[in-house]
C-alpha cells in the first residue's frame, strides 16, 4: 500500500535492519526498541489489524512469530520474551505487526509502560539483528 512504512520496508524500499524475510512474513528490528532486539514481524500483505489476517495464513505467520521469538532468546541470551500485538488504539503504523520483545529478570519492564530506547549507531543495530538472523537459521 502506497504510503505505508512498512510496506516498503517488505518491499525494499524503505531500509531496515531486517532479520527475516520469508513467504509467511518480515521481521526487522524496531527503531525505537523497548529493549535493543526489539523485533517487528509483519504480514507481506498490507492487512491492518489480526483479524484482517486469512485464517489459512494464521499458521504460517504465527509459526515464524514463534521462531522469532526462539531466536531472540537464543541470539542475545535474554531470559526470555514479551510477544504483544496492538489492533488499531495505540498502533503507530496502520499495518498488522506483532513485537517480539528480548527480556531478562529485572529488566524494570512494568505492565503496558514501553519506555523506549535507541541504538548507539547503525553498526550496533545491525549486530543485533545478525545475531538474532543467526539463531533464527540455526545450528
Amino acid at each position: 500500500m502506497s504510503g505505508c512504512v512498512f510496506c516498503g520496508i517488505v518491499a525494499g524500499e524503505v531500509p531496515a535492519f531486517t532479520v527475516a524475510d520469508e513467504a509467511d512474513g518480515v521481521a526487522f528490528l524496531d527503531t525505537r526498541p523497548v529493549f535493543k532486539g526489539h523485533v517487528l514481524v509483519v504480514p507481506r500483505t498490507h492487512l491492518i489489524t489480526l483479524s484482517d489476517l486469512l485464517a489459512d495464513a494464521l499458521p504460517g505467520y504465527f509459526a515464524l512469530v514463534q521462531r522469532l521469538a526462539l531466536a531472540v532468546e537464543a541470539g542475545l541470551g535474554s531470559g526470555g520474551t514479551f510477544v504483544a500485538m496492538n489492533n488499531k488504539v495505540s498502533q503507530s503504523v496502520p499495518h498488522l505487526h506483532t513485537h517480539v520483545v528480548p527480556r531478562t529478570k529485572g529488566d524494570g519492564l512494568r505492565g503496558f509502560f514501553w519506555p523506549r530506547t535507541r541504538y548507539r549507531d547503525d553498526a550496533e543495530a545491525q549486530d543485533y539483528a545478525d545475531r538474532i538472523a543467526a539463531a533464527l537459521a540455526g545450528p
